[in-house]
């Protein structure tokens, strides 16, 4: 079974849980892909633990929970040592794995732990593995973080620092559900019988898949493409867009342009192609950079909106025609 073939029936499975949301399901199975973390934004009880539960169900990985507080301490994520007594009557140190020891983890509202306390992902996320007492623990693999945060009850959180934000592959917006999607909720979440999900991948199948999305090729101006819609954000550059030397403090930078590569070359993969496409780039700008770029004084005091930015820029770096010609799809650049 081909990768579109198998990511198309984990969306079917998901979908027995999960209502709608199309669009934050498929991306966040483009972090799954891709070997990165996603950051979900949405009020409160739009189903994001829900996607997140049933996602390591349907993919058979271990599945682990989070809720960042302000007392939470790293210890509490990463586990700490602790002192046993043989039976011998001797003691030594053992090590106690926290719940960062999982496959899916979730961050359940990440923005309400201290700074200290968030720290203690990094590593993990960066490395896949966690440093104790001086010992290097690895994770198993696939290893995938998804954090969530609440964007409008903003007391007592702690915003994360650029550094943490540039860790994550997407930044995924939850709307709220339109009213057909509300009524088919309200009415598969309050009745007798709800439908399970089967399980239809494992981590080996995913960790071959990430082999595939890796070994698509992309054309040279394709990536000259992505450095330079890179570079439109940055305001000091000399290819910046107007609308980012206006409104930009600080662009993105190379792990943006990995993303995008990484992102497209997912997409491609289960539109069934063999070659990445101008369109896979813009679909994967959005999530890939809306965390990764920050806004200045004026543009927070405008109250403009980050996405809006974004297409701005998407839209003033243009495709060149050379760059398209070269681009033409072969006749056996499609998969079978």
């Amino acid at each position: 079974m081909q990768v579109a073939e198998r990511i198309q029936e984990l969306r079917r499975q998901i979908a027995r849980a999960v209502v709608g949301q199309d669009a934050v399901v498929e991306e966040i199975l483009i972090c799954l892909l891709a070997g990165g973390h996603a950051l979900l934004e949405g009020a409160p009880g739009l189903g994001k633990t829900l996607l997140v539960r049933t996602l390591a169900q349907c993919v058979q990985l271990k599945y682990s929970r989070i809720q960042f507080t302000p007392d939470l301490m790293p210890a509490d994520i990463t586990g700490t040592n602790v002192i046993v007594e043989g039976s011998d009557g001797a003691r030594d140190f053992r090590f106690e794995a926290g719940p960062i020891f999982g496959n899916v983890v979730l961050a359940d509202e990440i923005n309400r732990a201290t700074p200290k306390t968030q720290s203690a992902l990094l590593e993990a996320m960066q490395e896949s593995a966690v440093t104790v007492a001086g010992t290097r623990h690895a994770l198993d693999e696939p290893f995938l973080v998804l954090a969530t945060q609440n964007p409008i009850e903003m007391e007592g959180t702690y915003p994360l620092p650029e550094a943490q934000l540039d860790r994550f592959f997407f930044k995924v917006l939850i709307a709220e559900p339109s009213e057909d999607e509300l009524v088919a909720i309200v009415g598969a979440t309050t009745g007798s019988e709800q439908q399970q999900p089967a399980a239809v991948l494992d981590a080996e199948t995913i960790l071959a898949m990430r082999q595939e999305v890796r070994a698509v090729p992309i054309a040279e101006p394709l990536v000259r493409h992505i450095a330079r819609l890179v570079r439109a954000t940055q305001p000091e550059a000399d290819e910046a867009a107007p609308i980012a030397r206006q409104y930009i403090r600080y662009g993105a930078g190379v792990r943006a342009a990995q993303s995008l590569v990484l992102a497209a070359k997912s997409w491609a993969l289960l539109a069934g192609r063999t070659h990445v496409a101008f369109a896979d780039l813009r679909r994967a700008f959005l999530p890939a950079l809306r965390h990764r770029v920050v806004l200045n004084f004026e543009g927070e005091a405008a109250g403009v909106a980050m996405d809006d930015i974004l297409v701005q820029i998407l839209d003033h770096v243009p495709q060149l025609p050379e760059d398209v010609a070269r681009l033409a799809p072969q006749p056996d650049s499609t998969l079978g």
